[in-house]
């Protein structure tokens, strides 16, 4: 059993394919061993996530890709609390939808160029 900060993951743009080999690492076994091949023919199994994790975890599936979105959606809108409270004194983004949602689609306008 091993604990995945999966924020340390995203933020580093680790391939959740390289799941195995991360854990395996982790755990001090070669990536050429014959106990990694055996680590290899077992999905990854995901218990007890907390914080955010946790909406993104069914039984023993984990939606990485769902969570990864979400993660890099939180960095954007915290950036831009950020803007907002220094630009126009709004300490809380989220009580101005409209607004959040405008900023977030500049945001993405910008970032698409």
């Amino acid at each position: 059993m091993a604990t995945l900060d999966l924020d340390w993951m995203i933020e580093r743009q680790l391939d959740p394919e390289t799941l195995h080999q991360w854990l395996a690492e982790a755990h001090g076994i070669d990536t050429y061993s014959y106990l990694f091949e055996v680590m290899e023919v077992d999905p990854v199994a995901f218990e007890n996530p907390r914080g955010r994790a946790v909406q993104f975890h069914d039984a023993d599936s984990f939606d990485f890709e769902g969570y990864a979105k979400s993660h890099r959606l939180g960095n954007i809108v915290s950036t831009l609390q950020t803007i907002a409270s220094r630009e126009m004194g709004i300490a809380d983004l989220t009580q101005h939808p409209q607004l959040q949602q405008a900023l977030l689609q500049a945001y993405q306008l910008g970032a698409e160029e």
